[in-house]
């Protein structure tokens, strides 16, 4: 139901014609041109007071007899034969004044020869006409490729109406594979895409455009994974490819995905962005490729537009130098993140901090017990900046007592470097 009312717009748009100030080509032989003259003021008459049917007989006469009269029979045609249909109640008939419509737009191509004009209009009444009979939507879904044939692209208001009889031509006939309706689809978007940097409200058309993708029920994650994948996989530079897999696994939240990996290298690599830079390194992390990340992430960083998104960086490769084993150049980032942006301080000193805590046996020299616990009491200072109250329990608990710091001549309050890699000097304390 929802999909009906999304398409309820589609129906209300005014196909108006513009009636060309021509002159008209009455026929030189007498007769036929009194005949013309009559046929013409007759039909105009009936148009204008709506007796759509009786017009058609006149108008036929004139198209038939004096094709080239003027181009105003073919404008007022249209709204004849539509509105003749609109009248009868008979199935059968109506499909011949339907089928009448589309025959006036070919005799006005043979003999106006202007086809950009109008074209649209044509593949609008085929839609209106046709989406219901399985059997016409071919015919329907070629006056727009022709419109796309002829112009390079149709009006946005329309694409709605286009990849309904798209869906409808793949439901009811098989007519396409999932992935052409796909590339049908991409095309739409990048048609809308470019409406909209020009200005233009395309809101509604883009909305009922990916309800009916959503209607046909033609995506998940296997289809991605499966379908696009390999697509992408054996042509890797099909940019086209590439964006699809990357919205929809975004869209159907796929992005564990093996094909959105791919593809995300394939977008970030050809025109790089600060999101995908930086999704792209997370999907390295998350695989514990971190040689693979740190590059990524540098490159993120260039590409930053605040210090709230350098930050984030920044933590991100803490993480890589911290699992690399350089911890020295991850406190260097996480410190540079909590520099930038104060709401990370708390993120940052509880890393540098468990980085400490981590460094006990790289550290230690067993000569001096206090000067070995430094390391846990550089590790509160850390946390205690961080705000970290289980973190400053669990460096505390790592204390020397106060038996060890007298054993070896020394007291609490008393100042001592770390040494290591850490290099604080810190004021001696005991865990009792």
């Amino acid at each position: 139901m929802k999909l009906k009312h999304a398409l309820v717009g589609l129906m209300a748009l005014a196909m108006v014609g513009t009636v060309q100030a021509q002159e008209f080509n009455f026929p030189s032989d007498p007769a036929m041109e009194a005949k013309a003259r009559e046929y013409n003021a007759a039909y105009v008459d009936y148009m204008k007071s709506e007796q759509f049917v009786e017009a058609t007989k006149p108008l036929h006469w004139l198209l038939v007899n004096v094709p080239k009269l003027n181009e105003s029979i073919y404008i007022n045609g249209v709204t004849i034969y539509h509105g003749a249909a609109g009248k009868t109640t008979d199935a059968a008939q109506k499909r011949v004044y339907q089928d009448s419509v589309m025959k006036v737009y070919e005799l006005r191509k043979a003999n106006y020869d202007n086809e950009p004009k109008w074209i649209e209009n044509k593949a609008y009444y085929g839609y209106q006409y046709f989406r219901e009979d399985k059997t016409k939507l071919a015919e329907a879904i070629g006056y727009y490729d022709r419109a796309f044939e002829v112009n390079g692209s149709i009006n946005p208001a329309y694409t709605a109406a286009y990849f309904d009889l798209v869906r409808r031509h793949y439901l009811l006939n098989k007519a396409y594979t999932a992935e052409q309706v796909l590339d049908i689809h991409s095309k739409i978007s990048k048609l809308l895409d470019e409406a909209e940097a020009q200005g233009k409200d395309v809101t509604t058309p883009k909305s009922n455009v990916e309800a009916l993708l959503v209607a046909m029920e033609l995506i998940n994650c296997d289809f991605i994974e499966k379908t696009l994948g390999p697509r992408l996989a054996a042509d890797p530079t099909n940019m086209v490819v590439a964006q699809q897999i990357f919205k929809y696994s975004v869209q159907y939240k796929c992005l564990q995905l093996p094909a959105f990996l791919s593809a995300l290298e394939v977008i970030d690599n050809a025109n790089p962005t600060f999101a995908t830079s930086q999704v792209r390194a997370m999907r390295y992390m998350q695989a514990r490729e971190y040689d693979k990340a740190q590059p990524v992430l540098e490159k993120a960083l260039t590409l930053a537009e605040n210090d709230a998104q350098k930050a984030e960086i920044h933590m991100d490769l803490a993480r890589v130098h911290g699992q690399a084993g350089r911890k020295s150049a991850a406190r260097s980032a996480a410190q540079e993140a909590a520099k930038l942006d104060p709401s990370r301080v708390s993120e940052a000193y509880t890393l540098i901090g468990q980085l400490y805590m981590m460094s006990f046996n790289d550290c230690k020299g067993g000569e001096s017990r206090a000067k070995d616990s430094s390391v846990y009491i550089a590790a509160y200072n850390a946390f205690q900046k961080a705000g970290n109250s289980e973190g400053m329990r669990d460096a505390r608990a790592r204390f020397p007592s106060k038996e060890e710091l007298f054993t070896e001549g020394k007291m609490a309050g008393e100042t001592i470097s770390t040494g290591c890699w850490i290099g604080e000097t810190v004021t001696l304390a005991t865990r009792d």
